[in-house]
């Protein structure tokens, strides 16, 4: 079964494979530097401190020694992200020792952000009587309502709201792998990427859909160093507080209604103004991936019988868990149902994973349950394996059967030429039998007609 793989690459991925010319323009920006120093492993961040204030270059022998043998890996692994993210510049004598050395304007910007601390280029509007802020709570709430909303969408369930506008920019990240549409007459379909999407936890579907929203963006004349800067920088506002709309200019006022269809920011309109309030998704994007702090809790109990309970009032949960369950009933605050045979193997169909389905369970496990060692009885992760593995125990290649040779030595010959075309796919030497991949058809008729003649 063919699959596809969604990766949710982060910021500083994105950053990483910039240009040298457009990272040099992020680090011009002093809060970029700010959020690619956060992001960096902890024995980098030592490196980039310890170097903060020496203009020169460091031989790379030097830090070497700074480091214990057994923590060698996470030096190497330390070095080579600073290299990425061209925080370090390499330089080498004439004996071809190395040397390090810090970007020198990412240097200065960490410097004054040290000596005198940031400020944002825009400060929130003071409160006053036309100004209403949602509490933290009711932020928190529209935003899980907001993502909610849009996952329902892409499954184009029957409980998503019809009233629900998306803008295009946000539809065309729908249509990239996410979802396909044979015939216009037809409602658009869940791609086997956009099935596996839907397993990810809310912090990496939020990184996948950052990533293809400005992918989306470059091919329509937009600096990606722009759009991550205004991004990152997004992330140092306050969650909650209220900036003016008059302080972006057009093309970041596009971006901020886009998100807003995400639930990473908050619209609203008064009298003279309008002004947006950043949630908790917006300020966590320069969190890294593997932070579990954003993680929400989990709600899921499996036992050893196959039975589920799901302890949530979502519709999105609900929508989720048919994925790869049969749901038997649901009450307000609980879905009861089961991981059958027949529900696993129309989700392998749809091409999502036992693995993922299996780390869906474990990411989601009910507080009761997540303490124990293992989250998800070890008979239930069995068997999911061993049901998928019943769908690959025989796999189709097209091929070519080739019998009747002229003689024993042209046998033998074609099975070499194909041994060594790399297309030889099973032979009985007997019956001088050949089978070979379909496409080296050409080739080898091409082959036993030369040995023919």
């Amino acid at each position: 079964m063919p699959q596809v793989k969604i990766v949710a690459k982060n910021f500083m991925d994105m950053v990483a494979s910039l240009p040298a010319l457009k990272l040099d323009k992020l680090f011009q920006n002093a809060f970029i530097c700010e959020a690619i120093l956060r992001s960096l492993p902890p024995l980098a961040k030592k490196y980039v401190l310890h170097l903060l204030y020496i203009d020169v270059a460091v031989p790379g022998k030097s830090l070497d020694d700074w480091v214990l043998t057994d923590g060698l890996s996470k030096h190497k692994v330390a070095i080579d992200r600073l290299i990425q993210l061209r925080v370090f510049t390499e330089t080498f004598d004439r004996k071809k020792e190395v040397s390090y050395r810090l970007n020198p304007t990412f240097q200065l910007n960490i410097q004054k952000h040290i000596k005198h601390g940031g400020i944002l280029p825009r400060q929130p509007l003071s409160s006053s009587g036309s100004l209403r802020l949602p509490s933290l709570e009711e932020l928190d709430a529209y935003a899980a309502n907001q993502w909610e909303c849009f996952l329902l969408h892409l499954i184009s369930s029957s409980e998503a709201e019809k009233s629900t506008n998306f803008s295009s920019s946000m539809m065309k990240i729908f249509q990239r792998g996410l979802l396909s549409q044979r015939d216009e007459k037809e409602p658009p379909r869940l791609t086997e990427g956009g099935f596996q999407f839907l397993l990810m936890d809310t912090n990496a579907q939020l990184w996948y859909i950052i990533r293809e929203y400005i992918t989306n963006s470059e091919e329509h004349g937009l600096d990606s160093a722009d759009l991550i800067s205004f991004l990152l920088e997004l992330s140092f506002h306050a969650t909650g507080e209220a900036y003016s709309l008059n302080t972006l200019n057009d093309i970041q006022q596009t971006i901020i209604r886009d998100l807003a269809d995400l639930g990473l920011v908050k619209l609203q309109k008064g009298m003279r103004e309008s002004w947006f309030i950043p949630t908790k998704l917006a300020t966590n994007l320069s969190i890294s991936l593997s932070d579990t702090s954003s993680r929400k809790q989990g709600f899921v109990v499996i036992e050893t019988n196959f039975r589920m309970y799901a302890y949530s009032t979502s519709k999105l949960h609900s929508e989720i868990l048919r994925l790869f369950s049969r749901v038997e009933y649901q009450l307000p605050n609980l879905i009861v149902g089961a991981i059958t045979r027949e529900s696993l193997y129309k989700a392998f169909q749809n091409g999502i994973t036992a693995e993922q389905i299996i780390s869906f369970l474990q990411q989601n496990a009910h507080p009761r349950v997540a303490q124990r060692i293992p989250s998800v009885p070890e008979n239930v992760t069995d068997q999911i394996r061993l049901w998928e593995s019943d769908l690959n125990r025989v796999e189709t290649t097209p091929a070519h059967f080739f019998d009747e040779f002229p003689s024993r030595d042209v046998f033998e010959a074609a099975c070499d030429f194909a041994r060594e075309c790399g297309c030889l796919l099973w032979e009985n030497s007997k019956k001088m039998w050949l089978v070979t991949k379909f496409e080296s058809f050409p080739q080898m008729k091409e082959f036993l007609r030369r040995h023919k003649q």
